[in-house]
C-alpha cells in the first residue's frame, strides 16, 4: 500500500507530529504503546528495520554501522521476556549517528539510555539480557503497533506519538 501525500516545503524535522497528523490525515501512527527511554524525545529519520526474536545480535550489528541520521525499527514480536537493547547498544546508537531506535520489546539499563542523545522507544524495561543467536530478518517491512513500516520510509516520533511517512516523502535535510 503507497500512500499519497501532499507536497509538503518545510523540513519535516521540524514539524511536531500533531502537524504532520493534520498535513497528512493518511499517515499511519503507532498505537500509543510505547514509552520514551532515551535523552532525546524528539527524532526523525529513515527506517532501518530487523525482525528478530529474544535475541540481539543483528540489533548490535546493525547499530555498529553509520546511522547516519536513520531509525532502526526493531521488531521483536512484542516479547516482553527480555531487553533486546540496553546501555552499551544505546551508547554504540549513539555513536553511530542514528537518531533513535524503536523496539517492539523490551529495554533495560534505563537510566543510561535516558542520559544519550538518541530517541528510545519501546514496549517496557526488563532486566534480562537476550539470547545472543544471530537470527532474524534483515531491511524487511515489519508490522505491529496497527502499523507497516518499509525500509526508507520516514519515521518522526515526539512527546504526541510516532508517525510513518513512506520513503517519497520530503526528505530532512
Amino acid at each position: 500500500m503507497t500512500h499519497d501525500l501532499p507536497e509538503q516545503t518545510l523540513p519535516l524535522t521540524d514539524l511536531p507530529t500533531t502537524d504532520l497528523s493534520d498535513l497528512y490525515p493518511d499517515a499511519p501512527v503507532f498505537a500509543p504503546v510505547f514509552q520514551e527511554f532515551g535523552g532525546r524525545p524528539r527524532f526523525t529519520g529513515r527506517a532501518v528495520t530487523l525482525r528478530v526474536h529474544e535475541n540481539n545480535p543483528l540489533v548490535r550489528e546493525r547499530l555498529g554501522t553509520p546511522g547516519e541520521g536513520r531509525v532502526l525499527v526493531v521488531d521483536g514480536g512484542g516479547s516482553l521476556n527480555c531487553a533486546l537493547l540496553g546501555g552499551q547498544l544505546g551508547e554504540l546508537a549513539e555513536q553511530g549517528g542514528w537518531a533513535g531506535v524503536i523496539v517492539n520489546g523490551c529495554v533495560r539499563d534505563t537510566a543510561e539510555l535516558r542520559g544519550l542523545n538518541v530517541g528510545i522507544r519501546a514496549l517496557a524495561a526488563h532486566p534480562r539480557r537476550s539470547g545472543k543467536a544471530a537470527v532474524g530478518e534483515q531491511d524487511v517491512p515489519v508490522t505491529f503497533a496497527g502499523v507497516t513500516v518499509r525500509p526508507g520510509d520516514l519515521i518522526s516520533a515526539d512527546e504526541d506519538g510516532i508517525l510513518i511517512l513512506p520513503p517519497h516523502a520530503h526528505d530532512p535535510a
